[in-house]
């Protein structure tokens, strides 16, 4: 072993020796396979860089965030596009606000940091389906991530508005963007189909040029780099804190073996689902590995060096034995909390960086003020099934079976399904999922009283009671499509019948809800009546934060509160579910925030609010359970 670290790092540190010279002026980047290292303008480089995603930050502090990996000593920043964040709808493309990626380049560009470009299409980054349009799915025998006619027809449209915007922003071309990876760990996924591979590998070059660094990242086992790799487009490993750094390269050696040693995830932290533990990886692992890896003569990359937020419905979920969602902080234990704070991490790392090239000089920036705004009481303004003619304006479709939510092309958020009950229930009766078809919780109600929730995977059963011809409404949640794996085709909605009692039901109604919109649009603080006690079941509450003269970072927490999704101003913050945890408060970034008009603040809550129907805003983030005392 010994030996092979000596051969391992005498190749590595060749780079170090070759001197160029930039002749003709010409910008330009690319692979020295003699001497196994990037050139950057002809002369040797290493890229000490971090991920961040614009798509979980608020344009507002994206400048904040790249200067801040600028001072910590980093030279690149690895950004990721989603492609469901600019396709929402099939067709329309969106490049505007948060999603401004040009704005993002440009930032960084003035910033002083280089870019890896990673564009899918597929990303995984515990987003939504992976990064993947959820419209795909209206193909229901689509085959992502393959040869797929219909899959390759959707993507080369995607890429072919994609690609072109970021040619301009090459290296060679003046910009910034130093490679691009083509999808993104495909040897963890089933297909193993060279064939899409080559067919990307056409489209990334033909818009990007012949010049242009491609490259590939898989997992450090040989099935993954075998199935993930493919000639023309340089292949890289990643790795974290719990691997031999030794062992991984020689890996990545065996399927390249020449050219620059590079781990472009090297992981900083881990994800949260709900129902585990908040992951910490230890400061010190991190920071020694990175030295040992810059010692190597390798670039690494810090996944992540600010993780963000899930806002919205971003979130994605795994799904190994049993479906597990994504919380919504993706704080990821990075260098930079959730709300972009320097913590010990990042100092330690930073010290790292000095030992192999300049930082720059002068302080680092500070956290972002906090504010504790204290308490709001809310109001209720009503159950859910009482507010169908708001939420869901167009009125139901009516189906003998029911439809998933692709069939109804309502693609994130809620939908609810209402029928009537066939008959006396006058004892219990169960109410069954027979083929795990709730995907992903489902929140039922007869005659506007709360009766329980069936729940994929694990609760496919549950008693109903009632009268024949009894309103029975089933709120329906997708909780995050499936992000990685072989499981990436993940309906949501009712998918097969359920059966209630010896019945199966017929005859719905189906409503897709837009509670996005109509807050957008002003509601519920436009709503002439609010009601004083709180429900069971799910039920829209509001209420407001006076204004005052700062509009500051502030962190949303539910005490007692059980199952929903917040709103201010309009903004969607994500879910909260404090009794699964490990996550207690939503991240606020104080942009949201008016100085001068009342704050709106609305509350879906699916199961049960407290008697007393208070939130707070506190001035700091609680994302593991408290310890319980005995």
């Amino acid at each position: 072993m010994a030996a092979s670290v000596f051969l391992l790092v005498a190749v590595s540190f060749a780079c170090l020796s070759v001197s160029g010279n930039l002749v003709s002026g010409k910008r330009s980047f690319s692979i020295d396979y003699k001497n196994n290292c990037f050139l950057k303008d002809g002369e040797p480089f290493q890229y000490i860089s971090g991920s961040i995603h614009y798509s979980r930050i608020p344009r507002y502090y994206w400048k904040d965030r790249l200067l801040k990996m600028y001072m910590t000593g980093l030279n690149a920043v690895q950004v990721y596009v989603p492609w469901n964040f600019h396709e929402t709808v099939q067709g329309v493309y969106n490049f505007t606000a948060d999603r401004d990626l040009e704005h993002f380049l440009d930032l960084a560009n003035q910033t002083g940091l280089l870019v890896i470009l990673r564009p899918g299409p597929y990303i995984c980054a515990e987003w939504e389906m992976g990064g993947l349009p959820a419209w795909l799915l209206t193909k229901p025998n689509i085959i992502l991530r393959s040869t797929d006619t219909d899959y390759m027809q959707a993507v080369t449209s995607w890429l072919t508005v994609l690609l072109p915007k970021m040619k301009p922003w090459l290296y060679n071309n003046g910009g910034n963007i130093i490679s691009v990876q083509v999808e993104n760990e495909y040897g963890s996924y089933y297909m193993c189909d060279y064939n899409y591979m080559r067919h990307l590998r056409t489209l990334f070059r033909f818009f990007l040029g012949e010049d242009t660094i491609l490259f590939t990242t898989d997992g450090n086992t040989d099935k993954e780099m075998t199935c993930g790799t493919l000639e023309g487009l340089y292949a890289t490993v990643d790795f974290g804190t719990d691997t031999n750094i030794t062992e991984a390269f020689n890996r990545q050696r065996r399927f390249e073996s020449r050219g620059p040693l590079v781990n472009s995830e090297f992981y900083t932290g881990w994800l949260d689902h709900w129902g585990d533990q908040h992951a910490v990886v230890d400061s010190q692992r991190v920071s020694r590995m990175l030295g040992e890896m810059l010692t190597m003569g390798a670039s690494v990359n810090l996944y992540m060096f600010e993780g963000g937020t899930n806002f919205g419905y971003w979130n994605g979920a795994d799904h190994d034995n049993r479906f597990h969602s994504v919380v919504t902080s993706y704080d990821y234990d990075a260098p930079l909390t959730e709300a972009g704070d320097p913590t010990e991490k990042l100092l330690a790392i930073r010290d790292v960086i000095k030992q192999f090239r300049e930082v720059p000089s002068g302080p680092m920036p500070p956290a972002t003020p906090k504010f504790a705004y204290g308490f709001v009481t809310l109001r209720k303004v009503g159950k859910v099934s009482s507010l169908l003619k708001i939420l869901s304006p167009l009125g139901p479709v009516q189906s003998q079976y029911p439809l998933t939510f692709e069939e109804m092309k309502q693609y994130y958020g809620y939908m609810l399904y209402q029928t009537t009950l066939p008959r006396d229930l006058s004892e219990p009766t169960p109410l069954i999922s027979p083929l795990n078809g709730v995907h992903d919780r489902a929140y039922v109600s007869v005659n506007g009283v709360f009766q329980g929730l069936l729940e994929r995977d694990t609760v496919l059963v549950m008693n109903i009671t009632g009268q024949q011809g009894d309103t029975m409404d089933i709120l329906v949640e997708n909780m995050g499509r499936v992000n990685f794996g072989s499981k990436i085709n993940d309906h949501k909605g009712l998918l097969s019948n359920l059966i209630l009692g010896k019945d199966i039901l017929t005859n719905w109604k189906i409503y897709p809800l837009d509670i996005d919109g109509a807050i957008d649009g002003g509601w519920p603080q436009s709503s002439p009546a609010f009601e004083e006690e709180p429900s069971v079941g799910p039920t829209i509450y509001m209420g407001t934060l006076q204004p005052n003269n700062l509009a500051w970072d502030t962190f949303l927490k539910l005490n007692e509160w059980t199952k929903g999704q917040v709103w201010i101003n309009g903004v969607n913050l994500g879910r909260y579910w404090p009794a699964r945890g490990p996550q207690q408060t939503l991240y606020v970034p104080g942009p949201l925030f008016s100085t001068t008009l009342p704050n709106n603040i609305t509350v879906l809550e699916l199961e049960g609010a407290p008697a007393n129907l208070r939130v707070l805003f506190m001035d700091r983030p609680q994302l593991s359970v408290p310890d319980k005392k005995p």
